[in-house]
């Protein structure tokens, strides 16, 4: 397993349009994250990065959302890097990081980041690309070198939910969806009797997965029951008088 940590920035796509197939891509995110939006709540929601930024998010119940890039643009409310956010701790109720984590070079600090401004019971939403699948494999191989998932991470979904764990989040959904090579393409045909098949019997070669993860915090200490001593049971004795004597 390669370390999560890079010596060098990978390409960063600027919009889902530097992407091959990126318009088929950020329609089919949409639709996973419509049902999945409806189960956050709370005051605050953060689009980290440049795509998540351009995701619509039709369906949530949050209102106040705040679109995160690292350059101006149209749909950029705040210009910064996803690895030091303008944020302070505990005021955040939710994150939607789309691949984000795959086009990071350090994605522990991201995560980091993402958890020190998270409130407690809070949600993150993770999508990134299936390194165990078709354009897991084609990536290797030297071809198409214009296309950028040739710089994309692919962790594993197993990885992403074990760095969540660790940071003490429980991981509550995990959805998987497009089965294409991303490379070969003109378009993502999800009534094609291959895309059919492989959601049915294969799902675990999906070329992208969705993870949603709430923080618990728990008490450093154990509140302890405070124990009563039971009282024991004593006879105390009576005196009767006998009606016949009176």
């Amino acid at each position: 397993m390669k370390p999560a940590l890079r010596s060098h920035p990978p390409r960063y796509p600027n919009s889902w349009k530097a992407l091959h197939l990126g318009d088929d891509l950020k329609r089919m995110t949409d639709e996973q994250l419509a049902s999945v939006s409806r189960q956050l709540f709370g005051y605050h929601l953060v689009k980290l990065g440049n795509l998540s930024s351009e995701l619509s998010l039709s369906d949530c119940p949050i209102k106040h959302r705040i679109n995160v890039a690292d350059h101006a643009s149209t749909n950029a409310g705040v210009i910064s890097k996803s690895y030091e956010l303008p944020f302070a701790e505990r005021c955040i109720d939710a994150f939607v990081l789309a691949h984000e984590l795959d086009f990071s070079q350090d994605p522990h600090q991201v995560l980091r980041e993402v958890d020190r401004c998270m409130m407690p019971d809070g949600h993150v939403v993770i999508v990134g690309f299936n390194p165990f699948s078709i354009p897991g494999c084609l990536r290797w191989l030297p071809f198409k070198n214009n296309n950028i998932l040739h710089d994309a991470r692919f962790f594993s979904a197993h990885r992403v939910r074990d760095w969540l764990s660790l940071l003490g989040y429980q991981i509550v959904g995990e959805q998987r969806f497009v089965y294409s090579s991303l490379f070969f393409e003109s378009k993502i045909n999800p009534d094609s009797w291959w895309y059919r098949f492989a959601s049915k019997y294969l799902p675990f070669f999906s070329s992208a997965y969705l993870i949603i993860g709430k923080k618990r915090e728990y008490p450093l200490s154990l509140i302890k029951p405070a124990w009563k001593l039971k009282t024991r049971f004593a006879t105390v004795g009576a005196s009767m008088r006998n009606a016949a004597s009176e």
